[in-house]
């Protein structure tokens, strides 16, 4: 049949085209998801529901970094409420520090008033996505598939308990030992590393309390520019007690040189036991 032939058979039926619709534009004034340009600036979090073997639900609440792709917990229980949520956040707030913003859905446990006022307090901003578009949270979204493909739909699960710790394993695993293709096949924790190693200045940070009064204990990572054979991240780790940064000088006391034979030049008119020599 041919277009003139169907045109007269429309027009005889009486029938009409529907309106052409405009192309939807999308406003210039609607701010767009916020990207991550440093750690710890964006951390997206969601929910992941699964069930173990003797029919247990599981719900497990996976928080990631967006910029390093890291997993920093992935919270598995039965139900989680939004004072669960405000734990879980708390902890890695104590852990990993501050972000400056939290991105994630509409969902009742992230849009109501505990959390957000929680997040107030904390002074961390919402990047809320619009609903029905979880392309703006593609990074979560991203790590949620390769969580369910690569571990819940691997995994056989006999009870909560087992599920969180495979689940544990399996989240040190792949922040520490699967490579990640946007991340030039590096693996979340090595790029977290090779990032903050290739910034301008050194980054010191107490690894450890002291052991004994007066020590110090700290790791210092040197800028990788500093280095022209490689640009790896390179960490030096001393332990030095505050008193050999002085002179010392031997006590002759008589009483206590076998204890402590040395003390600092600061104390030359007191004996290591508080006590002056006796001449």
């Amino acid at each position: 049949m041919g277009p003139h032939r169907a045109y007269r058979l429309w027009r005889g039926a009486g029938l009409q085209l529907p309106r052409r619709r405009p192309p939807r534009r999308v406003a210039a004034a609607r701010p767009r998801p916020l990207p991550a340009a440093r750690p710890n600036q964006v951390r997206a979090y969601d929910f992941v529901h699964d069930a173990c073997a003797s029919g247990q639900k599981l719900k497990c609440l996976t928080v990631i970094d967006e910029f390093t792709r890291e997993c920093l917990a992935i919270d598995v229980t039965g139900s989680i409420r939004s004072a669960r949520v405000i734990e879980v956040l708390s902890r890695l707030l104590s852990e990993h520090g501050a972000p400056a913003c939290l991105r994630s859905d509409n969902g009742p446990e992230f849009v109501n008033h505990a959390i957000l006022s929680w997040l107030t307090d904390a002074k961390i901003d919402t990047a809320l996505i619009d609903p029905g578009k979880p392309w703006q949270d593609g990074a979560d979204e991203s790590f949620n598939g390769k969580f369910r493909d690569e571990c819940l739909s691997m995994e056989w699960f006999r009870n909560r308990t087992e599920a969180r710790v495979l689940i544990e394993i399996w989240r040190r695993r792949y922040n520490e030992v699967r490579p990640h293709s946007s991340l030039s096949y590096r693996t979340p924790a090595e790029f977290r590393r090779h990032h903050e190693s290739t910034q301008k200045g050194a980054i010191l940070r107490v690894t450890s309390g002291p052991k004994f009064p007066g020590q110090v204990t700290a790791t210092i990572s040197l800028p990788a520019r500093m280095w022209a054979a490689n640009a790896r991240r390179t960490s030096i780790a001393w332990s030095v007690p505050r008193a050999s940064m002085t002179s010392t000088r031997t006590c002759t006391c008589g009483m206590c040189s076998s204890a402590s034979p040395s003390i600092p030049s600061t104390a030359s008119t007191s004996c290591c036991r508080g006590t002056s020599p006796q001449s």
